[in-house]
């Protein structure tokens, strides 16, 4: 008879494939729309295809860090604190950007991201210098 600890470890084994395989295509649609939008700075206005190529180049970057949190995560069969805290970083600095292409941002959401990218930071500082023991 089977387990409900195998039967568990199979279940999670079957989703993290199923999730790293879609990254994968999400990884392959990304460089492609990026690949577009570089066509669309050759031959049309700078400035709206440039902020577009940036905010898909960081999208890229986060799809990256999730496919390395989620190949960790089979191989260790742990997240790790400093994998999650720079998915996170690379979330809020590609809000940073796009607002600041779009220019709409207003005090109060500065603040609040400020704030947030501070303690992500200190999160990730101290996940740095304290690392868990296995």
């Amino acid at each position: 008879m089977i387990s409900q600890d195998k039967i568990f470890k199979i279940v999670i084994d079957l989703v993290t494939i199923v999730i790293l395989y879609i990254l994968l295509l999400a990884l392959f649609v990304g460089v492609i729309h990026i690949l577009q939008d570089i066509n669309s700075i050759l031959f049309g206005t700078l400035g709206g295809g440039f902020g577009q190529i940036v905010s898909s180049v960081l999208t890229i970057f986060v799809l990256i860090d999730l496919f390395k949190t989620f190949i960790d995560y089979r191989e260790h069969q742990e997240i790790r604190i400093t994998y999650v805290t720079d998915a996170t970083i690379l979330i809020v600095m590609r809000e940073i950007a796009v607002g600041v292409y779009a220019q709409r941002f207003d005090y109060p959401f500065v603040l609040g991201l400020s704030i947030l990218l501070f303690s992500l930071g200190i999160i990730r500082a101290l996940a740095v210098k304290y690392p868990t023991k296995l």
